[in-house]
């Protein structure tokens, strides 16, 4: 049927400054005889927190146009705090990072923030990486630090070895519950302890070796993340650090230990022995990281923060080795 009237005032629909528009009827119950395919504005009837409706009518009813916020979407996360680093000294293996994985349901035109935590300096702890958004607020724990020394190992994510200069002391233990990672290991002269990882505590060889870490598939090919940081020692060897970017500990006074590897959390491992701490130093605990994994037709593009953007079957993969956002 051909248009027979146009009302002033709404015939122009290009004009992107114009408040003109086409207009429904709007009004209470319909009281007429409706024809199938009329639409109109109900002002009686509510929808999801509207004071009225929109309607059509179908032929035999009128039906009430669905008018409810799309549903969430799943997304896989992997969050790693950074690790702690390692103590000075004979000082202890830095503890990694706390190690969290599951997911959470993104809530569209909601903004998601995420902060990645750096690693601990020499025998000091790492930091925490979060995700926070509306609904979701998720928290890894950072690194204890290596004791150095003749002191015991700090608390975290993971826990901090103890130092084992003339002296044992014990390892750092774990601050959060739930389990994001294990305690440091004991230092007992002339072996310091490593420091806990994702998936053990230190000292699991007997001495001095670092936690291994968790391995995850997130990105679709498995990475092991939060090992612990190997202790210092004076006897002249030096221990790798443990699997999942943990830092190896030294063995004499001019061996300082290696740091945790960025991005993986690890821990720091502990400086060798020796009165001149300068050539005996604990080093730093590696960076943290967040993995968000979620379906490539859900995925929206974006971001903040440069993550790096990969694929794997039907799914994206956002890489986060520095803070930023995601916007669902």
């Amino acid at each position: 049927m051909a248009t027979t009237k146009v009302t002033i005032g709404v015939t122009d629909l290009n004009d992107a400054s114009s408040t003109n528009g086409l207009k429904m009827p709007s009004g209470g119950a319909f009281s007429g005889t409706p024809i199938q395919g009329m639409m109109r504005n109900n002002t009686t009837s509510g929808s999801e927190g509207s004071v009225s409706s929109m309607q059509h009518y179908n032929g035999t009813e009128w039906k009430d146009f669905e008018n409810s916020p799309p549903p969430p979407y799943l997304v896989d996360y992997l969050v790693v705090a950074g690790g702690g680093g390692g103590g000075n000294s004979q000082g202890g293996g830095g503890g990694a990072g706390g190690f969290l994985t599951s997911n959470f349901d993104a809530e569209l035109s909601i903004t998601y923030t995420i902060v990645v935590g750096a690693g601990g300096a020499s025998a000091n702890v790492g930091t925490d990486t979060t995700i926070n958004g509306t609904g979701v607020s998720i928290l890894a724990s950072r690194g204890g630090a290596g004791g150095a020394g003749n002191l015991p190992g700090t608390a975290g994510g993971s826990g901090g070895g103890g130092g084992a200069q003339n002296a044992s002391t014990a390892g750092g233990a774990v601050t959060v519950s739930g389990t994001q990672g294990f305690a440091g290991g004991s230092g007992s002269n002339p072996n310091a302890g490593g420091g806990g990882g994702a998936f053990e505590a230190g000292n699991t060889d007997g001495q001095r070796h670092g936690g291994d870490g968790k391995s995850s598939s997130i990105t679709g090919a498995s990475v092991v993340y939060a090992g612990g940081g190997s202790g210092g020692s004076n006897n002249g060897t030096v221990v790798a650090g443990a699997d999942g970017g943990g830092g190896s500990g030294g063995g004499s006074s001019t061996q300082a230990g290696t740091p945790g590897t960025d991005g993986l959390g690890g821990g720091g491992g502990g400086g060798g022995s020796t009165a001149a701490v300068g050539n005996a130093q604990g080093a730093a605990g590696g960076s943290g990281i967040v993995i968000l994994r979620m379906p490539t037709a859900n995925y929206s593009g974006t971001t903040t923060g440069s993550p790096t953007v990969t694929t794997d079957g039907t799914d994206t993969i956002l890489t986060y080795t520095g803070s930023g956002t995601y916007t669902a």
